[in-house]
């Protein structure tokens, strides 16, 4: 039996996790940034740009993104993107990136320390 840490534990091994800062730098770029935390979480604040598709639902919500919008293929032109993912702390995100790795997906990135790192570094947020 393994517990959740473990878990986590184990997905980060598979993940590419950055720091903080390389979400800050990225997010003068065309990227995805997806905050996987539940709603009344994201309506705290979140990363500026950030999409909030919660994680128990983001494998079946990936179509409905806005960049899926009118696609062809829209799993196959949403991983032509780079995909930041976060969370509170790094943990579901770290679960989420590994799912959509799974997918197919390559270019994916759990942010580590999520969005109490993001909060602790004094960095932009937004509110809804």
């Amino acid at each position: 039996m393994k517990t959740a840490p473990q878990l986590v534990a184990e997905a980060k091994q598979r993940i590419k996790e950055v720091p903080i800062s390389t979400l800050e730098q990225q997010l003068a770029h065309p990227i995805i940034v997806l905050d996987v935390r539940e709603p009344d979480e994201y309506r705290q604040g979140f990363v500026p740009g950030a999409i909030n598709v919660p994680r128990g639902i983001l494998e079946t919500s990936l179509t409905n993104l806005p960049q899926a919008k009118g696609a062809e293929a829209p799993l196959e032109e949403l991983a032509e993107q780079d995909i930041y993912l976060y969370c509170r702390s790094g943990a579901r995100s770290a679960l989420a990136a590994e799912s959509l790795m799974r997918m197919g997906f390559t270019k994916v990135y759990s942010v580590e320390g999520g969005f109490e790192a993001w909060k602790k570094a004094d960095l932009r947020i937004e509110l809804p």
